[in-house]
């Protein structure tokens, strides 16, 4: 095979408010931990199991971070796309560590927000939400932010030529 591929897509809760940080350049750099939790009944037992996984996210897309910065707290459902990437540091002790992260980079990468702002602390009512809002909350694309749930119907449009 001449190519590859280096692609993660992950869904899973927040572990952790992001921690923004910034770089010498200026650039801002947002970090938080995501878990993806597998479930399935053990054939032996029949009782339910679990398994979760924690991943270390990095987000150096200035765009996408500002929206894990304002909208994502600890707990928040997530959906992200991006790159594995091992790096390694030294830690306080003077250790050689390796981490592996997913990592968002400047032009690419996607994160959409899963949790409407009706599943937030406040009532939508309380914020002067509509439930029609409550359903483009967050949305990392523009063109995603113009669909509505529910909505389906009105966005066809009869004169598609195929």
């Amino acid at each position: 095979m001449s190519g590859s591929v280096n692609k993660v897509i992950l869904i899973g809760n927040l572990g952790r408010d992001p921690e923004v940080r910034r770089l010498n350049s200026g650039d801002s750099v947002v970090s938080f931990s995501v878990a993806t939790t597998d479930s399935w009944r053990d054939k032996a037992t029949g009782e339910r199991k679990e398994r979760t996984e924690w991943h270390n996210v990095v987000i150096y897309n200035e765009n996408l971070g500002k929206i894990a910065e304002q909208y994502c707290k600890k707990g928040s459902k997530i959906y992200l796309e991006g790159q594995l990437q091992t790096r390694e540091y030294t830690d306080r002790d003077g250790n050689q560590r390796k981490t592996t992260e997913v990592v968002l980079q400047r032009f690419r990468g996607e994160l959409t927000l899963l949790d409407s702002r009706g599943a937030r602390s406040e009532a939508p009512e309380e914020r002067g939400d509509t439930p029609e809002s409550a359903g483009n909350f967050g949305r990392s694309s523009p063109m995603e932010a113009e669909k509505r749930p529910g909505r389906v119907a009105e966005m066809i449009d009869d004169d598609i030529p195929f």
